[in-house]
């Protein structure tokens, strides 16, 4: 309980530093238990985002599924706050206007991005959705077939993939992602971009399509993990739904 405490106790403060940067900062406020209180964990399927064009990921599983890799407390807040938050937000920026019915690519590649909020909105709703739809409490380990096949022949194994996945997410500078993204020559690239940025937005450094994204950022971790990222990247490897990336990779080649 006590490491409970500490671990709320620093979330707490990084909201509010966080919230002092920018207005529209995904990190939102979270009612905080007191020494008395237990923490009492709610049910996904109760999140719901408002009315709008977007809706959540659905989980398939409860908060607790994925301990001890994932720690209940931070997935809750990770999914019923923070991607809750960019998907209402992202809901209202578009609403009334024609971009409220295209799909969600289409508007990265044609919003005008240099509105800071719209595209910190659009891209945290977009990570957030691949990011919670690739996580399962039953992973298998590791890709099969043509999924597999293409690792190898991409990066020479699989265990050299995860390292180079993890090297590169452990050194991305302040809060981000890092990806696997399937380029425009139809070959696997391991690259990472800043806050709430991602491969499909025009002049990424490495374009491409994301088929398996780790959330960089403090709230994605820091309870559970404090200043250990590259552990919890490694445990993060345990909880990869590598059925669901092999199908982000065969829609990724048929486009």
């Amino acid at each position: 309980m006590k490491k409970l405490e500490l671990g709320i106790t620093l979330i707490a403060l990084l909201v509010l530093s966080s919230c002092k940067q920018k207005k529209y900062n995904e990190v939102v406020e979270v009612p905080l238990p007191t020494k008395e209180q237990k923490v009492i964990l709610g049910d996904p399927d109760d999140v719901k985002a408002n009315e709008g064009a977007f809706e959540l990921v659905k989980l398939t599983f409860k908060y607790d599924a994925l301990q001890p890799n994932i720690d209940a407390f931070t997935l809750e807040m990770h999914y019923s706050k923070h991607y809750l938050s960019h998907t209402n937000n992202l809901n209202q920026l578009l609403a009334g206007t024609e971009m409220e019915s295209l799909p969600i690519v289409d508007i990265i590649k044609k919003a005008d991005l240099s509105n800071e909020e719209l595209r910190y909105n659009l891209g945290g709703y977009y990570n957030h959705s691949l990011y919670f739809e690739i996580l399962t409490p039953k992973s298998q380990g590791q890709p099969k077939d043509t999924l597999a096949q293409a690792i190898n022949k991409d990066f020479g194994s699989f265990d050299a993939f995860k390292t180079q996945f993890a090297d590169s997410a452990n050194k991305q500078f302040g809060s981000g992602w890092t990806w696997l993204i399937v380029d425009r020559a139809g070959k696997l690239q391991i690259t990472s971009t800043p806050n709430q940025d991602n491969p499909i937005m025009p002049k990424a450094v490495v374009p491409g399509i994301p088929i398996l994204g780790i959330d960089v950022w403090e709230h994605a971790y820091y309870l559970e993990y404090q200043y250990k990222r590259k552990k919890y990247i490694d445990n993060f490897f345990n909880c990869v739904n590598w059925d669901k990336v092999a199908e982000k990779y065969e829609e990724a080649l048929s486009k």
